[in-house]
């Protein structure tokens, strides 16, 4: 059956949920009124006698088959929502379900809005982050990476002090944290507070959080970072002309989920998360020395979006997210890697169509590398790289030959 009249999505002001004129007339003539709880509530028994009150609550499904049901049949049907609808809000998830041509949005003024007027802050160029009912930070991490000013959206496991506490931990602790609670009423609350103040603070669950850069990081992120910008153990970093090479057949996509295993410093995994926006890079390394290393290279370049992994290989995979793409830097050579199943357990999670870029250095490790991937039938490629680098020598100028390397790459069917 075809829904006759849209289903009407109305906005209530962050706070203090007034509704809009014409929302009030629309509740009169409503036969289903869903929504939160807390904003059922804020209803007066007489703004709709004639409703059904349906509270909103997970699983979503059920909510919108009995929606759906009732818009079918001919009712009225009105969803609450707490200020804009289709800003973090429910009006996406309905115009995905019933259609877009079937449902009717009337905003309020949405919490960002309000929360950037009270600190004067212009909001256009702010970038937004939900945490509701995540079990990660990956989005804040990775909008800490490319904004100035980011707005964060908690919930009750998420708040403003863990928050803050994933910030340190990451040893990102460049922005100041501002915290609004209870927006849009009496009891309204603006509080700046140090990261490091919030341990065991207590927050209104209605809370935004907006961080703000106080200095940008040492050494911009990008692509072709010089490798003596990287601190690391002298020959154990991917140079930049063979990192080059490996990134580019790794074919990051912006929401990509990267491995680099062996990660040594860290370089293909920082210069990785330059070119991933709203996906994961994971840097695994076994030495603690160099585990910290890749720590001190991320908080130098603001490279938060890298979860560094201090843990041997191929072990500590089991805990990881799947990996679309994946650089093995280290574990592949020399003969006390011979008789890992690293390659296995790369294959077997890797997703469909998702590419590995192995660097070998060693003929026995290049060949081993490709018969595995050639018995199952990847489409591969190797490609040798030897660069020289300009040196001084007696006044004038040489050309110093680096190791020559081996790339492979290949992609999973």
């Amino acid at each position: 059956m075809a829904i006759t009249e849209p289903v009407l999505v109305l906005g209530m002001s962050p706070g203090s949920l007034d509704l809009p004129a014409e929302g009030k007339d629309a509740l009169s003539r409503a036969t289903i009124i869903a929504g939160g709880r807390r904003l059922l509530n804020s209803l007066p028994e007489d703004a709709a006698p004639k409703a059904e009150r349906l509270t909103i609550s997970a699983p979503l499904d059920k909510v919108v088959r009995k929606l759906r049901s009732a818009a079918e049949s001919g009712g009225r049907v009105v969803v609450l929502a707490d200020g804009d609808p289709l800003f973090f809000g429910i009006g996406n998830m309905l115009g995905r379900e019933l259609g877009r041509e079937n449902i009717s949005v009337t905003p309020a003024l949405s919490t960002l809005q309000l929360a950037a007027a009270r600190l004067g802050i212009p909001w256009e160029r702010t970038v937004s982050v939900s945490l509701h009912g995540r079990n990660d930070f990956t989005p804040l991490f990775a909008a800490l990476v490319r904004a100035d000013t980011i707005a964060v959206f908690t919930d009750e496991q998420n708040d403003p002090a863990a928050v803050a506490r994933a910030m340190l931990e990451r040893g990102a602790d460049g922005f100041t944290m501002t915290v609004l609670e209870r927006l849009g009423t009496r009891g309204e609350s603006v509080r700046r507070i140090p990261l490091e103040d919030t341990w065991g603070m207590g927050f209104d669950p209605l809370n935004i959080v907006f961080l703000e850069r106080e200095y940008p990081p040492e050494i911009p992120l990008r692509l072709g970072i010089p490798d003596h910008y990287y601190f690391h153990q002298r020959g154990l970093i991917t140079k930049l002309p063979v990192r080059s090479t490996g990134l580019a057949l790794l074919a990051v996509t912006p929401g990509s989920t990267v491995w680099d295993l062996g990660a040594g410093c860290g370089s293909v995994a920082i210069e990785a998360s330059h070119l991933v926006v709203e996906g994961h890079v994971v840097a695994v390394e076994r030495d603690r020395t160099r585990a910290a290393m890749i720590r001190e290279n991320q908080r130098r370049m603001g490279a938060w979006l890298v979860e560094v992994v201090n843990d041997a290989l191929p072990k500590c995979l089991d805990r990881l997210p799947d990996p679309d793409r994946v650089f093995i830097g280290g574990g592949l050579g020399g003969e006390s890697n011979k008789e890992t199943d690293l390659l296995k357990a790369v294959a077997e999670r890797l997703r469909p169509g998702g590419r590995v870029v192995a660097h070998c250095i060693l003929l026995d490790t290049l060949h081993r590398t490709k018969a595995f991937f050639m018995e199952r039938g990847w489409l591969f490629g190797v490609t040798q790289l030897q660069a020289n680098e300009a040196d001084k020598l007696a006044g004038d100028m040489r050309f110093k030959a680096a190791n020559p390397v081996f790339v492979l790459w290949a992609e999973k069917p």
